[in-house]
C-alpha cells in the first residue's frame, strides 16, 4: 500500500452518508440504432464501451463465444465510426480473450481492455497492435487450472498478477491504475513504461478498504475515483493511495421499482453483506473532459444514471430499469465524451445506447 489512510476522526465524518435529498430528473433522448452491425454479427452482453478523440466508438462485448456452455470464452472488441458504421474487429482470437469486462482509451489514443476471465489487461495502439500486456492467464496445461475461488479471507495478492480484474485509468504522467477487482479488491499501479509500482487498498469495508472495485476514473487533478461497488460508495484517492474523501449516492427512489432481472432486493441490505444491488451502488463511473468536469455513475437497482459534481453533490438523475429505449439492464460501463453525451453498455439488454441529455439551465 502506498500510503496509510488519513486520520480516523476525519474519516468518521465522511463515512456517514448525507440525508436523502430530492434531485432533478434530467430530460434525455436515446439515439435510435447508434451502431450498425454487419450482417450475421451480434453483440452479446456488452461489458464495455469507450469513445476516442475522433469520436470512434469501441464496444467490448461478451459475444463471439466458443467453448462449452458452462465456461464459454466470451470477448470481442469492435470499432465503429462516429456515424455508427462498423470499422473492424480488434484482436480477433486474441490469447487474452476470455470474459470481457472494460475498454478505455488513454490520452495517447491507445485502446485498453480488461478481461476478467483471463485476469489480463492489454494495450493496443491505433493500428490494433498489442503494445503492452499486464497479468497472466492460467495455463491450459496446468492440472490446477480452474475457475478462481473466493476464499475468505482472500489469498494474499501477488505483484503483477490480477484476480478478476475490472477496469483501468491514467493520471497525467501516464501511470496506469488498474482496479483488481472481485478477489484482490485493490488498485494496482504501473508507470508509463509498464513497470509495476505497487498497489493500495485491501478487502474490507473500513475507510480505504474495498469490496469489488468495479470501475475507476481519474479527474484532471489526478484524483482517483474508485467505484467501491460492494460497499455502495465511491472512494477518492490521491496517486499515492491516500484516501481523500468518500462519496455516497443517497437519492429517493420509487419503492415499487422493479429490478431489471431477479427479485426485488429487500432493502436495506444487511450491514456487512455486499451492497451490489442497493440503490446508488456504483457499477460504472466516468468523468467528462473539459475545464469543468462532472462524474457520471450508474447503479443496477433501480437502474439509474446519476450526474455528480466532483465533490460528490448529486446534480441530476435519469433513467430506470427495463428493456425499452431510455431504460437500462445493468449498465456495466459508461463513456462520457462530453457533459451531455453518454454511451452506456448494458449486460442484460445486449446493447449500447447513446444518450443525449437536455439539462435545464
Amino acid at each position: 500500500m502506498f500510503a496509510r489512510v488519513a486520520g480516523l476522526l476525519m474519516l468518521g465524518t465522511m463515512a456517514a452518508g448525507p440525508a436523502m435529498a430530492q434531485v432533478p430528473e434530467i430530460p434525455f433522448d436515446s439515439v435510435p440504432n447508434p451502431l450498425k452491425l454487419p450482417a450475421n454479427m451480434y453483440l452479446g452482453e456488452v461489458a464495455g464501451v469507450a469513445v476516442d478523440g475522433q469520436k470512434h466508438v469501441y464496444v467490448f462485448s461478451r459475444g463471439n463465444t466458443n467453448g462449452p456452455a458452462y465456461a464459454a470464452a466470451a470477448a470481442q472488441l469492435l470499432e465503429f465510426k462516429p456515424d455508427g458504421r462498423f470499422v473492424r474487429e480488434i484482436g480477433h482470437n486474441l490469447y487474452a480473450w476470455s470474459f470481457a469486462h472494460a475498454v478505455r482509451i488513454d490520452a495517447a489514443q491507445n485502446i485498453w481492455v480488461a478481461d476478467k476471465g483471463s485476469d489480463m489487461v492489454i494495450r493496443f495502439n491505433r493500428d490494433a497492435q498489442v503494445t503492452m500486456v499486464f497479468g497472466r492467464k492460467q495455463e491450459a496445461s496446468d492440472e490446477s487450472t480452474e475457475p478462481l475461488k473466493h476464499p475468505k479471507p482472500p489469498l494474499p495478492p501477488v505483484d503483477g498478477l490480477f484476480r478478476q480484474v475490472t477496469d483501468m485509468a491514467w493520471d497525467r504522467a501516464g501511470n496506469v491504475y488498474i482496479s483488481d477487482g472481485y478477489i484482490n479488491s485493490r488498485v494496482a499501479k504501473a508507470d508509463a513504461k509498464g513497470n509495476w509500482v505497487g498497489s493500495f487498498g485491501t478487502p474490507g469495508s473500513e475507510p480505504g478498504q474495498l469490496n469489488t472495485p468495479h470501475s475507476i476514473a481519474i479527474d484532471a487533478q489526478d484524483n482517483v475515483y474508485v467505484a467501491d461497488r460492494g460497499n455502495r460508495r465511491i472512494q477518492v484517492f490521491d496517486t499515492a493511495g491516500k484516501l481523500l474523501r468518500v462519496i455516497t449516492i443517497d437519492v429517493p427512489y420509487d419503492p415499487n421499482a422493479r429490478p431489471a432481472i431477479g427479485n426485488k432486493p429487500n432493502l436495506p441490505l444487511p450491514a456487512g453483506t455486499p451492497q451490489t444491488m442497493a440503490p446508488g451502488s456504483p457499477w460504472a463511473v466516468c468523468i467528462t473532459p473539459g475545464p469543468k468536469q462532472f462524474l457520471y455513475v450508474a447503479d443496477s437497482y433501480p437502474g439509474r444514471v446519476y450526474k455528480l459534481s466532483l465533490d460528490g453533490k448529486v446534480l441530476g438523475v435519469l433513467g430506470s430499469a427495463g428493456k425499452q429505449m431510455k431504460q437500462f439492464g445493468w449498465i456495466h460501463e459508461i463513456a462520457c465524451p462530453s457533459e451531455n453525451e453518454l454511451w452506456v453498455a448494458e449486460l442484460l439488454n445486449w446493447r449500447v445506447q447513446k444518450l443525449v441529455l437536455h439539462p435545464k439551465s
